[in-house]
Protein backbone atom coordinates (compact mmCIF):
# COMPACT_ATOMS: atom_id res chain seq x y z
CA UNK A 1 0.00 0.00 0.00
CA UNK A 2 1.60 3.23 -1.08
CA UNK A 3 1.15 6.40 1.16
CA UNK A 4 -2.28 8.23 1.80
CA UNK A 5 -2.01 11.88 1.10
CA UNK A 6 -3.06 13.80 3.61
CA UNK A 7 -3.44 18.00 3.56
CA UNK A 8 -1.96 17.99 6.57
CA UNK A 9 1.72 18.69 5.03
CA UNK A 10 3.53 17.31 8.00
CA UNK A 11 1.76 13.56 8.08
CA UNK A 12 3.14 12.73 4.19
CA UNK A 13 6.73 13.17 5.07
CA UNK A 14 8.38 9.86 3.90
CA UNK A 15 10.07 9.86 8.08
CA UNK A 16 6.68 11.02 9.60
CA UNK A 17 5.47 7.81 11.98
CA UNK A 18 1.91 9.36 12.06
CA UNK A 19 0.62 9.36 8.48
CA UNK A 20 -3.09 9.29 7.40
CA UNK A 21 -1.94 5.38 6.65
CA UNK A 22 -1.66 5.10 10.84
CA UNK A 23 -3.80 6.98 12.88
CA UNK A 24 -3.07 5.62 16.31
CA UNK A 25 -4.86 5.99 19.52
CA UNK A 26 -3.76 8.32 22.77
CA UNK A 27 -4.39 10.44 25.53
CA UNK A 28 -3.42 13.78 25.92
CA UNK A 29 -3.29 16.86 28.18
CA UNK A 30 -2.06 20.39 27.35
CA UNK A 31 -0.85 22.64 30.70
CA UNK A 32 -3.90 21.73 33.32
CA UNK A 33 -6.03 20.55 30.23
CA UNK A 34 -8.60 17.60 31.38
CA UNK A 35 -7.36 14.20 30.00
CA UNK A 36 -8.57 13.91 26.62
CA UNK A 37 -8.78 10.89 23.67
CA UNK A 38 -6.39 12.07 20.66
CA UNK A 39 -5.65 10.67 17.69
CA UNK A 40 -1.66 11.50 15.98
CA UNK A 41 -1.15 12.57 12.77
CA UNK A 42 2.12 13.91 11.22
CA UNK A 43 3.00 16.55 14.23
CA UNK A 44 -0.67 17.25 15.39
CA UNK A 45 -2.80 15.23 17.35
CA UNK A 46 -6.53 14.99 16.55
CA UNK A 47 -8.69 15.94 19.94
CA UNK A 48 -11.00 12.89 19.34
CA UNK A 49 -12.92 13.88 22.63
CA UNK A 50 -14.10 17.12 21.61
CA UNK A 51 -15.02 16.10 17.63
CA UNK A 52 -17.53 13.95 19.76
CA UNK A 53 -18.65 16.76 22.26
CA UNK A 54 -19.06 19.29 19.34
CA UNK A 55 -21.19 16.57 17.06
CA UNK A 56 -18.45 16.35 14.24
CA UNK A 57 -17.86 12.95 14.73
CA UNK A 58 -19.03 10.20 16.54
CA UNK A 59 -18.19 6.76 17.10
CA UNK A 60 -21.66 5.99 18.99
CA UNK A 61 -24.29 7.91 17.73
CA UNK A 62 -26.38 7.47 20.84
CA UNK A 63 -23.86 8.02 23.41
CA UNK A 64 -20.27 9.23 24.50
CA UNK A 65 -17.47 7.28 24.67
CA UNK A 66 -14.60 9.29 24.33
CA UNK A 67 -15.41 11.55 27.01
CA UNK A 68 -13.21 9.12 29.56
CA UNK A 69 -9.68 9.26 29.15
CA UNK A 70 -9.32 6.16 27.93
CA UNK A 71 -9.85 4.02 24.72
CA UNK A 72 -11.96 1.20 26.29
CA UNK A 73 -15.65 2.66 25.62
CA UNK A 74 -14.32 2.80 22.13
CA UNK A 75 -12.68 -0.55 22.18
CA UNK A 76 -15.92 -1.96 23.48
CA UNK A 77 -18.17 -1.27 20.36
CA UNK A 78 -16.50 -3.25 18.30
CA UNK A 79 -15.03 -4.18 15.09
CA UNK A 80 -17.71 -2.64 13.07
CA UNK A 81 -17.85 0.70 14.95
CA UNK A 82 -13.80 0.78 14.83
CA UNK A 83 -13.81 0.57 11.01
CA UNK A 84 -16.45 3.08 10.49
CA UNK A 85 -14.42 5.36 12.75
CA UNK A 86 -11.52 5.17 11.12
CA UNK A 87 -13.08 5.57 7.83
CA UNK A 88 -14.75 8.90 9.00
CA UNK A 89 -11.41 10.26 10.16
CA UNK A 90 -9.46 9.49 7.32
CA UNK A 91 -11.76 11.33 4.70
CA UNK A 92 -11.37 14.25 7.36
CA UNK A 93 -7.78 13.86 7.43
CA UNK A 94 -7.26 12.96 3.05
CA UNK A 95 -6.09 15.62 1.09
CA UNK A 96 -9.38 15.82 -0.66
CA UNK A 97 -11.31 17.10 2.21
CA UNK A 98 -13.01 20.70 1.92
CA UNK A 99 -11.78 23.65 3.61
CA UNK A 100 -14.79 23.52 6.01
CA UNK A 101 -13.89 20.29 7.55
CA UNK A 102 -10.00 21.02 7.56
CA UNK A 103 -11.20 23.56 9.59
CA UNK A 104 -13.09 21.71 11.88
CA UNK A 105 -9.65 19.76 12.24
CA UNK A 106 -7.73 22.80 13.03
CA UNK A 107 -10.10 24.13 15.50
CA UNK A 108 -10.08 20.22 17.56
CA UNK A 109 -6.25 19.57 17.21
CA UNK A 110 -3.05 20.71 18.81
CA UNK A 111 0.35 20.57 18.53
CA UNK A 112 2.33 16.89 19.58
CA UNK A 113 5.43 19.50 21.01
CA UNK A 114 2.83 20.94 23.26
CA UNK A 115 0.94 18.03 24.53
CA UNK A 116 1.94 15.57 27.84
CA UNK A 117 0.91 12.13 26.97
CA UNK A 118 -0.73 9.35 29.13
CA UNK A 119 -1.66 5.67 29.29
CA UNK A 120 -3.70 5.06 26.47
CA UNK A 121 -6.49 2.69 27.75
CA UNK A 122 -7.15 1.20 31.28
CA UNK A 123 -5.33 -1.75 31.54
CA UNK A 124 -7.57 -4.63 33.00
CA UNK A 125 -4.72 -7.52 33.48
CA UNK A 126 -1.49 -8.27 32.24
CA UNK A 127 0.35 -11.31 30.50
CA UNK A 128 3.91 -11.46 29.63
CA UNK A 129 4.60 -14.66 27.36
CA UNK A 130 8.03 -15.87 26.33
CA UNK A 131 7.12 -16.80 22.40
CA UNK A 132 11.04 -15.85 20.87
CA UNK A 133 12.79 -19.15 20.05
CA UNK A 134 16.34 -17.20 19.75
CA UNK A 135 16.12 -15.58 22.81
CA UNK A 136 14.61 -19.02 24.86
CA UNK A 137 17.73 -20.49 23.42
CA UNK A 138 19.77 -17.89 24.52
CA UNK A 139 18.60 -17.57 27.75
CA UNK A 140 18.31 -21.69 28.40
CA UNK A 141 21.93 -21.79 26.73
CA UNK A 142 23.06 -19.58 29.51
CA UNK A 143 21.54 -21.67 32.29
CA UNK A 144 20.71 -24.95 31.38
CA UNK A 145 23.37 -25.44 28.17
CA UNK A 146 23.01 -26.01 24.87
CA UNK A 147 21.11 -29.49 24.46
CA UNK A 148 18.42 -28.72 27.28
CA UNK A 149 17.80 -24.79 26.25
CA UNK A 150 14.52 -24.82 25.28
CA UNK A 151 12.04 -26.69 27.92
CA UNK A 152 10.66 -29.77 26.82
CA UNK A 153 7.14 -27.60 26.23
CA UNK A 154 8.11 -24.88 24.41
CA UNK A 155 7.91 -25.80 21.30
CA UNK A 156 4.15 -26.75 21.56
CA UNK A 157 3.46 -23.96 24.13
CA UNK A 158 2.79 -20.27 24.41
CA UNK A 159 4.59 -20.17 27.64
CA UNK A 160 3.42 -17.22 29.76
CA UNK A 161 2.57 -15.94 33.31
CA UNK A 162 -0.04 -13.20 34.75
CA UNK A 163 1.88 -10.14 35.89
CA UNK A 164 0.73 -6.96 37.23
CA UNK A 165 -1.66 -4.74 35.97
CA UNK A 166 -1.28 -1.87 38.91
CA UNK A 167 2.66 -1.08 37.36
CA UNK A 168 2.17 -1.16 33.45
CA UNK A 169 2.86 2.96 32.98
CA UNK A 170 3.30 5.29 30.45
CA UNK A 171 6.58 6.26 28.36
CA UNK A 172 8.12 9.44 30.25
CA UNK A 173 7.13 7.56 33.65
CA UNK A 174 10.55 7.01 35.48
CA UNK A 175 11.37 3.65 36.84
CA UNK A 176 12.89 3.11 40.64
CA UNK A 177 15.49 -0.02 40.47
CA UNK A 178 13.96 -2.22 43.11
CA UNK A 179 15.00 -4.18 46.18
CA UNK A 180 14.55 -7.84 46.54
CA UNK A 181 15.65 -11.10 47.81
CA UNK A 182 19.25 -11.81 46.11
CA UNK A 183 20.86 -15.11 47.00
CA UNK A 184 24.39 -15.57 44.92
CA UNK A 185 26.01 -18.55 44.23
CA UNK A 186 28.30 -18.16 47.05
CA UNK A 187 26.24 -17.05 49.54
CA UNK A 188 24.80 -18.87 52.49
CA UNK A 189 21.62 -17.21 52.81
CA UNK A 190 19.76 -14.55 50.75
CA UNK A 191 20.28 -10.94 51.54
CA UNK A 192 17.17 -7.95 51.07
CA UNK A 193 18.89 -5.13 48.26
CA UNK A 194 18.68 -3.19 45.30
CA UNK A 195 18.66 -5.24 42.35
CA UNK A 196 22.65 -5.09 40.68
CA UNK A 197 21.14 -6.95 37.11
CA UNK A 198 18.58 -5.22 36.01
CA UNK A 199 17.30 -5.56 32.94
CA UNK A 200 14.92 -4.73 30.37
CA UNK A 201 13.37 -6.57 27.21
CA UNK A 202 12.05 -5.49 24.05
CA UNK A 203 8.45 -6.29 23.43
CA UNK A 204 5.37 -5.72 21.62
CA UNK A 205 2.02 -5.74 23.65
CA UNK A 206 -1.20 -6.59 21.91
CA UNK A 207 -4.08 -5.00 23.03
CA UNK A 208 -7.62 -7.31 23.41
CA UNK A 209 -10.73 -4.69 22.39
CA UNK A 210 -12.86 -7.40 22.59
CA UNK A 211 -14.27 -9.49 26.12
CA UNK A 212 -14.34 -13.61 25.88
CA UNK A 213 -15.66 -15.91 28.06
CA UNK A 214 -14.76 -19.15 26.83
CA UNK A 215 -12.13 -20.47 24.17
CA UNK A 216 -11.36 -18.60 20.81
CA UNK A 217 -9.78 -19.83 17.73
CA UNK A 218 -6.53 -18.23 16.70
CA UNK A 219 -9.47 -16.65 13.82
CA UNK A 220 -11.24 -15.52 16.37
CA UNK A 221 -8.53 -14.35 18.77
CA UNK A 222 -6.79 -11.89 15.98
CA UNK A 223 -10.29 -10.35 15.52
CA UNK A 224 -10.46 -9.67 18.83
CA UNK A 225 -6.87 -7.36 19.09
CA UNK A 226 -7.60 -3.71 18.61
CA UNK A 227 -4.04 -2.68 18.29
CA UNK A 228 -0.40 -2.88 19.23
CA UNK A 229 2.16 -0.82 21.44
CA UNK A 230 5.76 -0.85 22.12
CA UNK A 231 6.20 -2.79 25.46
CA UNK A 232 9.21 -2.82 27.86
CA UNK A 233 8.94 -5.57 30.78
CA UNK A 234 11.49 -4.36 33.32
CA UNK A 235 13.75 -7.20 34.81
CA UNK A 236 15.25 -7.94 37.94
CA UNK A 237 17.36 -10.28 36.84
CA UNK A 238 19.27 -11.52 40.35
CA UNK A 239 15.58 -11.62 42.00
CA UNK A 240 14.42 -13.73 39.65
CA UNK A 241 17.13 -16.16 39.85
CA UNK A 242 16.50 -16.98 43.40
CA UNK A 243 12.61 -16.68 43.41
CA UNK A 244 11.49 -18.13 40.41
CA UNK A 245 12.02 -22.06 40.89
CA UNK A 246 8.98 -23.49 41.22
CA UNK A 247 6.67 -20.70 39.66
CA UNK A 248 8.44 -18.68 37.91
CA UNK A 249 8.64 -14.69 37.63
CA UNK A 250 7.22 -12.50 40.92
CA UNK A 251 8.41 -9.83 42.05
CA UNK A 252 11.50 -9.60 39.77
CA UNK A 253 8.57 -8.67 37.15
CA UNK A 254 6.23 -6.57 39.16
CA UNK A 255 8.51 -3.18 39.28
CA UNK A 256 7.04 -1.83 36.07
CA UNK A 257 6.04 -2.35 32.72
CA UNK A 258 6.67 0.49 30.23
CA UNK A 259 4.48 1.09 27.02
CA UNK A 260 4.59 3.14 24.30
CA UNK A 261 1.69 6.06 24.66
CA UNK A 262 0.34 5.41 21.05
CA UNK A 263 -2.24 2.69 20.13
CA UNK A 264 -1.46 1.33 16.78
CA UNK A 265 -4.49 -0.26 15.30
CA UNK A 266 -4.67 -3.52 14.21
CA UNK A 267 -6.35 -1.89 11.01
CA UNK A 268 -2.94 0.37 10.18
CA UNK A 269 -0.64 -2.85 10.22
CA UNK A 270 -3.09 -4.76 8.44
CA UNK A 271 -0.79 -4.08 5.18
CA UNK A 272 2.18 -5.78 7.13
CA UNK A 273 1.02 -9.27 7.77
CA UNK A 274 3.67 -12.10 7.86
CA UNK A 275 3.73 -15.88 8.61
CA UNK A 276 5.04 -17.10 11.77
CA UNK A 277 8.51 -19.11 10.75
CA UNK A 278 8.42 -23.14 9.54
CA UNK A 279 7.91 -25.48 12.35
CA UNK A 280 9.67 -28.95 12.52
CA UNK A 281 7.11 -29.64 15.62
CA UNK A 282 3.50 -29.16 14.11
CA UNK A 283 1.34 -27.50 16.37
CA UNK A 284 -1.79 -28.76 18.19
CA UNK A 285 -5.13 -27.80 16.03
CA UNK A 286 -6.40 -25.13 18.06
CA UNK A 287 -2.69 -23.21 17.90
CA UNK A 288 -2.54 -23.50 14.04
CA UNK A 289 -3.06 -20.48 12.37
CA UNK A 290 -5.38 -20.21 9.09
CA UNK A 291 -2.85 -17.13 7.30
CA UNK A 292 0.03 -14.62 8.17
CA UNK A 293 -0.30 -13.45 11.84
CA UNK A 294 2.54 -11.86 13.04
CA UNK A 295 3.70 -8.17 11.34
CA UNK A 296 6.59 -7.24 10.04
CA UNK A 297 8.30 -4.45 12.47
CA UNK A 298 11.61 -3.30 12.87
CA UNK A 299 12.43 -2.45 16.32
CA UNK A 300 15.42 -1.08 18.11
CA UNK A 301 16.64 -0.16 21.61
CA UNK A 302 18.94 2.78 22.34
CA UNK A 303 20.73 3.46 25.53
CA UNK A 304 21.48 7.06 27.29
CA UNK A 305 23.89 7.01 30.05
CA UNK A 306 22.88 9.95 32.37
CA UNK A 307 26.25 11.70 30.83
CA UNK A 308 26.12 11.20 27.59
CA UNK A 309 24.87 10.54 24.01
CA UNK A 310 22.19 7.64 23.05
CA UNK A 311 23.90 4.69 21.22
CA UNK A 312 21.79 2.17 19.08
CA UNK A 313 22.42 -1.69 21.15
CA UNK A 314 20.36 -3.86 19.29
CA UNK A 315 17.89 -4.00 16.43
CA UNK A 316 15.31 -6.73 15.79
CA UNK A 317 12.14 -7.26 14.07
CA UNK A 318 8.77 -8.60 15.87
CA UNK A 319 8.71 -11.37 12.85
CA UNK A 320 11.12 -12.78 14.46
CA UNK A 321 8.71 -14.06 16.99
CA UNK A 322 7.27 -18.23 16.99
CA UNK A 323 4.00 -17.32 18.23
CA UNK A 324 2.10 -14.52 16.94
CA UNK A 325 -0.19 -12.41 19.93
CA UNK A 326 -3.25 -14.42 17.76
CA UNK A 327 -2.14 -17.63 19.40
CA UNK A 328 -1.02 -16.56 22.44
CA UNK A 329 -4.78 -15.10 23.12
CA UNK A 330 -6.02 -18.54 21.21
CA UNK A 331 -4.16 -20.27 23.98
CA UNK A 332 -5.24 -17.97 27.15
CA UNK A 333 -8.58 -18.67 26.19
CA UNK A 334 -8.33 -22.42 25.46
CA UNK A 335 -9.18 -23.22 29.42
CA UNK A 336 -12.33 -21.09 29.25
CA UNK A 337 -10.20 -18.35 30.94
CA UNK A 338 -12.28 -15.03 30.53
CA UNK A 339 -10.90 -12.17 29.02
CA UNK A 340 -11.61 -8.57 29.45
CA UNK A 341 -11.17 -5.27 27.18
CA UNK A 342 -7.89 -3.86 27.83
CA UNK A 343 -6.04 -7.05 28.47
CA UNK A 344 -2.27 -6.49 27.04
CA UNK A 345 -0.36 -9.55 26.17
CA UNK A 346 3.59 -9.24 26.09
CA UNK A 347 5.37 -11.02 23.20
CA UNK A 348 8.08 -11.59 25.47
CA UNK A 349 11.42 -10.75 24.71
CA UNK A 350 12.33 -10.20 21.31
CA UNK A 351 15.46 -11.44 19.67
CA UNK A 352 16.77 -12.95 16.40
CA UNK A 353 19.88 -14.68 15.43
CA UNK A 354 23.13 -12.29 15.85
CA UNK A 355 24.41 -10.80 18.92
CA UNK A 356 23.23 -7.46 17.82
CA UNK A 357 19.53 -8.69 17.58
CA UNK A 358 19.16 -9.54 21.16
CA UNK A 359 16.25 -7.72 23.35
CA UNK A 360 17.60 -7.90 26.41
CA UNK A 361 21.12 -6.94 27.91
CA UNK A 362 20.95 -10.53 29.47
CA UNK A 363 21.97 -11.76 26.21
CA UNK A 364 23.40 -8.95 25.06
CA UNK A 365 26.01 -9.06 28.07
CA UNK A 366 25.57 -12.84 27.96
CA UNK A 367 24.97 -12.65 31.55
CA UNK A 368 27.26 -10.33 32.26
CA UNK A 369 30.39 -11.81 30.16
CA UNK A 370 30.36 -9.71 27.43
CA UNK A 371 30.19 -6.05 28.46
CA UNK A 372 28.75 -3.36 25.70
CA UNK A 373 31.03 -0.44 24.86
CA UNK A 374 29.19 2.63 24.59
CA UNK A 375 30.37 5.61 22.94
CA UNK A 376 31.45 7.35 26.50
CA UNK A 377 34.18 4.33 26.68
CA UNK A 378 31.87 2.81 29.94
CA UNK A 379 30.57 -0.77 29.83
CA UNK A 380 27.23 -1.74 30.52
CA UNK A 381 26.26 -4.96 31.44
CA UNK A 382 23.12 -4.02 32.71
CA UNK A 383 21.13 -1.05 32.93
CA UNK A 384 22.33 1.56 35.72
CA UNK A 385 21.02 4.49 37.30
CA UNK A 386 20.56 7.17 35.36
CA UNK A 387 20.25 5.38 32.02
CA UNK A 388 17.48 6.18 29.78
CA UNK A 389 16.25 3.30 27.51
CA UNK A 390 14.44 3.81 24.15
CA UNK A 391 12.67 1.22 22.64
CA UNK A 392 11.10 2.24 18.83
CA UNK A 393 9.75 0.50 16.30
CA UNK A 394 8.00 0.77 13.00
CA UNK A 395 6.50 -1.11 9.88
CA UNK A 396 7.64 0.71 6.45
CA UNK A 397 5.42 1.20 3.57
CA UNK A 398 5.96 2.13 0.13
CA UNK A 399 7.24 6.15 0.39
CA UNK A 400 6.01 5.88 3.88
CA UNK A 401 6.36 4.55 8.05
CA UNK A 402 3.51 3.00 10.55
CA UNK A 403 5.49 3.90 14.16
CA UNK A 404 4.61 3.87 17.40
CA UNK A 405 6.13 6.82 19.32
CA UNK A 406 9.20 5.97 21.87
CA UNK A 407 8.71 4.30 24.66
CA UNK A 408 11.18 5.63 27.27
CA UNK A 409 12.15 4.90 30.51
CA UNK A 410 14.80 5.98 32.79
CA UNK A 411 16.27 4.46 35.74
CA UNK A 412 16.47 6.28 39.16
CA UNK A 413 18.33 4.90 41.94
CA UNK A 414 16.79 2.35 44.73
CA UNK A 415 14.74 3.86 47.55
CA UNK A 416 17.10 4.31 50.90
Amino acid sequence: MALRRSWLQSANAPECDFPLNNLPYGVFSVGDSELRCGVAIGDRIVDATGLEAAGILRADPDADVLDAPYWNDFMELGREAWSHYRTSLTAMLAESADEAVQDQIITHSVSLTEAALHMPFRVSEFTDFYSSRHHATNVGTMFRGAENALPPNWLHIPIGYNGRASSVVVSGTPVTRPHGQIKGPDDATPRFAPSARFDIELEMGAIVGQASDGPLSVTQAFDNIFGYVILNDWSARDIQAWEYQPLGPFQSKATATTISPWIVTAAALEPFRTSTPARETPLLDYLTEPGPMLYDIALEIGLTPEAGTEIVIARTNYNEMYYSAAQQLAHHTSSGCPMRVGDLLGSGTISGPERHNRGALLELSWGGKEPITLDTGETRTFVEDGDTLALRGHAQGDGYRVGFGACVGMVRPARQ
